[in-house]
Formats: C-alpha cells, sequence, structure tokens
C-alpha cells in the first residue's frame, strides 16, 4: 500500500473501501448478506466498498455486521501520553501561565 499521509480523501476511501471489501469476503460473505446484517441497502455498501462516499453510520453498521468494531478504535486511537514526555516533565516547576485570548484582551 502507498504511504497513506501523501493520498487524497478520495484515495483514502477507496482504500479503505477495499479493505473493507477484502474483510467481507474473507468472512465468506456476500454484499446482499452484509448489509441485510447491517441494515442498509446492498448500494450503500457496494459505494462504501468502492470508496464513492458514504456515511460514517454506515461504514460502523456494515463494521458492526462483520463483527470488527474494533476497527473503530484503530480508527480513532484513544490518546496517551509518552512516559519519556512525562519523566522530562516531572521535576520541572511551570514557570509560566497561559491566559486565554478572552483574559489578554480585558487586559
Amino acid at each position: 500500500m502507498e504511504d497513506v499521509l501523501f493520498m487524497s480523501p478520495v484515495e483514502l476511501q477507496a482504500v479503505l473501501g477495499g479493505q473493507l471489501r477484502e474483510l467481507r469476503i474473507s468472512k465468506n460473505l456476500d454484499q446482499i448478506t452484509t448489509a441485510d446484517k447491517a441494515g442498509i441497502s446492498v448500494k450503500a455498501l457496494r459505494n462504501l466498498e468502492t470508496g464513492r462516499g458514504s456515511s460514517v453510520e454506515t461504514l460502523v453498521r456494515v463494521l458492526k455486521a462483520l463483527n470488527s468494531l474494533e476497527g473503530l478504535r484503530m480508527l480513532a486511537p484513544t490518546p496517551s501520553v509518552s512516559p519519556l514526555a512525562l519523566m522530562r516533565h516531572a521535576n520541572r516547576p511551570r514557570r509560566r501561565v497561559r491566559r486565554s485570548c478572552n483574559e489578554a484582551r480585558q487586559s
């Protein structure tokens, strides 16, 4: 797969759709069965798989129908704090406080 950093949103939709199609096929499901399980039309599934635009709801429904909701965690992982960053800042007292834009205007 090409480096996703340099892909356009349209190209990324096509890549994601292709991966969903491969996942569906690996589970030995056809489009009609998957669409029925997801509660969407076959056309909506086809659009998702070909990268022709789709809604987040359709994506979630298809992932749920394919028993692959862990894919959502991979799409938007929970940010974590780096242990190294914690160590760097643990012993240093803060020297500055940022004021919000509103506070700066009132001064």
